[in-house]
């Protein structure tokens, strides 16, 4: 038995709405990690047309880790769909020419710099991520929530805007985990470990690490 091949794009036999996101992308400001993979309810291709607002002008990049699980309907919203907020009005004047092109003439609109998901992250059905949010190793994105804010590695977060549920681990396993970045192992390792990393004691996974 070997590793699944992280170069195919669909991993599972006859199955074409999981795929191993990687191998899909076409737009190269949109990075995938080895191994991560989306599930659609319709087609794979609904990905890029989730990633909304996602204009080249404006150079945002979504990076995504190693090993991430996301469910169908995820939708993450990129710096394109700002809008001024401490202006007198929010309306895009210049978008329209005219005599409003030069409306933004010595402004610029918002940003909050790249989306980034980290490794080993599972985002459930039909959540929301804004732009510019942070969400680190390990964390869990409840079904439905809509994240605003940056998330800490292992981390569960539901609701709207996303609160807090729980942490994963304790703050010192979480330090340990971190440390240990299993997903950077050669695959070789990773196949050895799937029993640790799939059960609960992170002493076991440590051994001979």
């Amino acid at each position: 038995m070997a590793a699944p091949d992280k170069n195919i794009s669909f991993p599972l036999p006859h199955y074409h709405r999981l795929c191993f996101l990687k191998n899909i992308i076409t737009n190269p400001n949109i990075i995938v990690g080895d191994y991560t993979y989306y599930d659609d309810f319709e087609d794979v291709k609904n990905f890029e047309k989730n990633v909304k607002y996602h204009f080249d002008f404006v150079g945002d990049k979504l990076i995504i880790g190693k090993f991430c699980m996301l469910a169908s309907s995820v939708t993450f919203i990129m710096n394109g769909a700002n809008h001024l907020s401490k202006s007198v009005s929010s309306y895009p004047f210049a978008v329209f020419g005219g005599d409003w092109s030069e409306a933004m003439e010595g402004k610029s609109y918002p940003t909050k710099g790249d989306t980034v998901i980290g490794n080993d992250v599972w985002i459930g059905y039909n959540a929301t991520i804004m732009p510019g949010v942070q969400i680190g190793d390990g964390a869990i994105i409840a079904s439905n929530a809509t994240v605003v804010r940056d998330v800490e590695p292992y981390t569960i977060v539901g609701g709207n805007p996303a609160q807090e549920i729980r942490k994963r681990f304790s703050q010192e396993d979480i330090e340990r985990l971190l440390a240990l970045r299993w997903w950077d192992w050669d695959v070789d390792q990773i196949s050895a470990k799937v029993q640790q990393l799939t059960g609960n004691d992170i002493s076991q996974l440590l051994l001979d690490n």
